[in-house]
């Protein structure tokens, strides 16, 4: 799918484009292909002279070969952004080529996206942009407002942590924890931490992206405080994942904690089981001997009265263990 957004008005607007010959009604400052077919490249390639690599979208490519000027100058950026699906969060890879030298659009520059499926930010910054007159002027403004909303959905899906947690805080801490609500405590932290843990990596590499294009002097000076008060909110979003990450770390510990209370209960049944039991089997061990003359034969209550003494041996260390507490 190809998409391209023109400025009108201070405004953003989007067309999606079905041929090449559409592409030269419009004046571009954005070009967003959503997992382009060969045909789409070309047009691509023959319209606005920009070739899209091949391992645009790799993930295995080296850190080191993610951001660089190419010598016509020509910005490569492949940054990840995050998709806080409850079910299947994952960072989703985009590349961006940042075309300033375009002799049809010298003013703004066209800044072209191409990633394998549509994302939240690009949602965010295309609504943001039409409600917003005066929001973005060039190409690098998309590049910086997709980076800004980048950081602001990881702070909402960092307060969705926090909601999630604080359920879970209720149940761990309500006393009454068995071992089918431990399971499920444990499945809910374990798949809170991944989520803090990716945004705590897509943080990171945003900030690296940011920092690439702040070195490269390419900003102009709003543009550049623009991306210093980025990498600001950045960092406060830094302390708010290692808090998380301390609080699941607490509560992982007290669910484990009262799984080992689950399972000594069970240890202490049959911990007070053998020992009430110890003083029958004596006894019984006792009749079971060889006698010249059992007591069983000798007197017509002597089986009675040896089932009633043992039932005796074990009321009593049971009493003993009631009274001591020790069967709460």
């Amino acid at each position: 799918m190809l998409n391209i957004f023109s400025l009108a008005n201070g405004r953003l607007f989007q067309e999606e484009i079905s041929s090449q010959e559409e592409l030269s009604q419009f004046q571009p400052i954005w070009v967003d292909l959503e997992s382009p077919t060969p045909e789409e490249k070309r047009w691509i390639s023959q319209h606005f002279g920009v070739t899209i690599p091949e391992d645009a979208m790799d993930e295995d490519i080296e850190e080191s070969a993610r951001f660089y000027e190419e010598d016509n100058g020509e910005l490569h950026i492949r940054s990840d952004f995050l998709i806080a699906d409850p079910d299947d969060p994952r960072a989703v890879r985009v590349a961006f080529i940042l075309n300033q030298h375009n002799d049809a659009f010298k003013s703004h520059g066209v800044l072209f996206s191409i990633h394998d499926e549509d994302l939240p930010v690009f949602r965010l910054l295309r609504l943001r942009a039409r409600r917003a007159p005066g929001l973005i002027e060039d190409a690098k403004d998309v590049l910086l407002e997709l980076f800004s909303a980048d950081a602001e959905y990881s702070a909402d899906t960092l307060e969705g942590i926090y909601d999630e947690l604080e359920k879970v805080s209720k149940m761990v801490l309500s006393g009454d924890v068995t071992d089918a609500l431990a399971g499920e405590v444990l499945g809910e932290i374990a798949r809170q931490e991944d989520l803090n843990g990716r945004i705590r990596r897509n943080m990171m590499d945003t900030r690296r992206a940011l920092s690439f294009a702040m070195r490269l002097r390419m900003l102009d000076t709003e543009q550049f405080e623009d991306a210093r008060q980025i990498l600001r909110d950045i960092d406060s979003l830094d302390s708010h994942t290692a808090f998380l990450f301390d609080k699941i770390n607490f509560l992982m510990d007290a669910t484990v904690g009262f799984i080992n209370i689950n399972q000594n209960k069970i240890i202490k049944i049959f911990s007070v089981a053998s020992v009430a039991l110890l003083p029958p089997t004596l006894i019984a061990s006792v009749y079971g001997m060889n006698f010249q003359f059992m007591p069983e034969i000798q007197w017509e209550y002597g089986y009675g009265f040896a089932v009633a003494l043992m039932a005796a041996s074990a009321v009593v260390p049971m009493w003993y263990f009631r009274k001591r507490g020790w069967l709460k």
